[in-house]
């Protein structure tokens, strides 16, 4: 993980740059050469593909360690029950209140509404062309099968019989969590001395792929390039998908700045003793560091000293709340992957039922608890969450483009939230 600060703003011009390469290529290449779209397929597009297998290569074993790690470090059992539990609620609900925000404003804008009905026809024949018939026939018997599933059949499925397998499955996030979650309370139970062999280890792993999802995030510029060029390709001359893509970024940026102005804000006028007014002015240095630096871990340092310094929240609340946040607490993540799911669906003309929009919100709740703080750790933990509700990961192509800008938003956003459950605990102590 880098902090270097002028690192991370070239980094996200070039991200930025790949994608607005990529249209001009996928554009350009169909528009002069004779067999443009076979060019882009059989030359370009496999980067992307590899690309995003790179990220679904990942995401498993980052999530399982994530939490593991997360749920595992909560040591002195008595300042767990004291504020532990407290602390995780608020989290819960803050997140739970982004999620719904995103949800909510994503279906009243419809950031996906601007792709026609044969815009979205030609989408639909290319995110399934490469479809076998086996994965056809599955889904086939995925949906006959509904009508016999029983009420409680979601947190059935939640259970898993063999870990081993789930473990193989992109799709069987659910049950990975909830393996994990088990796995780090039974560290914790067995004691520090038996449990110190498999934390050194779990630690080192998470050493090793959090710098793996790095180098494949160093790579993203050529990633979003391949997917930018495949998707202009794809859509030449259907100007209402880029259209759609902006109106889903201003989506995105509408539900953070609630989050940043309105909700935090008004919980800590309400719920703490700070002045609201002081706890925007005083936050917005840490806001700016986290905007450059898109790493809720790498501004942890600055969180903190803010906390205790400018903000007047004592060392057992910030030191404890603020680090634990950084694992557990990703409410710009979450809207932003609220709306992102529900815009993909829309592209591919997916229609969203009450129970799809709760288990978005169940699994978005969850899943932030193992978003990794670094840059770019998110969008591997939407592919997971896309691939769980049955949306096809294809769809990240539409959105990775503008995913570094908005990360530095959302970034900004968590660690908002951090500083001010931070706030409210050190009030109840």
């Amino acid at each position: 993980m880098c902090t270097n600060k002028k690192k991370k703003n070239y980094s996200a011009l070039y991200i930025m740059l790949g994608m607005l390469a990529g249209i001009g290529v996928g554009f350009g290449v169909v528009a002069w050469m004779p067999d443009g779209h076979k060019f882009i397929k059989d030359w370009i597009t496999p980067f992307g593909t590899i690309f995003l297998n790179l990220l679904k290569m990942i995401s498993i074993p980052l999530i399982f360690v994530s939490i593991f790690k997360g749920v595992s470090s909560i040591k002195d059992v008595s300042k767990f029950a004291r504020i532990g539990i407290r602390t995780v609620i608020l989290y819960m609900i803050t997140t739970v209140i982004a999620i719904s925000l995103g949800l909510f404003f994503a279906e009243v804008i419809k950031p996906g509404s601007f792709i026609n009905e044969n815009q979205y026809e030609l989408i639909k024949s290319k995110s399934t062309e490469n479809l076998t018939a086996d994965k056809v026939t599955d889904n086939v018997q995925k949906a006959n099968q509904v009508k016999d599933k029983s009420p409680l059949n979601f947190f059935v499925n939640m259970v898993p019989d063999n870990i081993f397998n789930s473990l193989s499955q992109n799709n069987r996030m659910l049950q990975i969590i909830f393996f994990s979650i088990i796995f780090g309370v039974a560290a914790i139970l067995v004691g520090d001395e038996k449990s110190k062999p498999i934390m050194d280890l779990m630690s080192s792993i998470n050493s090793l792929l959090l710098r793996i999802v790095e180098m494949i995030i160093a790579v993203s510029p050529f990633g979003v390039f391949a997917l930018m060029a495949d998707l202009a390709a794809k859509y030449s001359g259907n100007w209402g998908i880029f259209t759609s893509l902006g109106l889903y970024a201003v989506c995105v940026l509408i539900v953070l700045g609630i989050m940043m102005l309105m909700v935090y804000p008004i919980m800590i006028k309400f719920f703490t003793k700070i002045p609201m007014f002081k706890f925007i002015k005083k936050m917005y240095k840490v806001q700016l560091y986290a905007f450059s630096t898109c790493s809720s871990a790498a501004t942890l340092p600055v969180n903190l000293e803010n906390a205790q310094k400018n903000l007047g929240i004592s060392e057992e609340a910030s030191e404890f709340v603020l680090p634990l946040g950084t694992t557990i607490n990703m409410d710009g993540t979450s809207a932003y992957q609220a709306v992102a799911v529900v815009f993909i669906a829309q592209v591919f003309g997916i229609h969203l039922g009450l129970g799809d929009i709760l288990s978005i919100l169940l699994l978005t709740t969850i899943s932030s608890i193992g978003a990794p703080g670094i840059p770019g750790g998110s969008f591997v933990i939407l592919t997971v969450v896309l691939n769980t509700i049955g949306i096809p990961a294809e769809g990240l192509a539409l959105i990775f483009g503008v995913d570094r800008p908005i990360d530095m938003f959302r970034t900004a956003v968590n660690v908002t939230g951090d500083a001010t459950v931070a706030a409210i605990i050190d009030k109840s102590i």
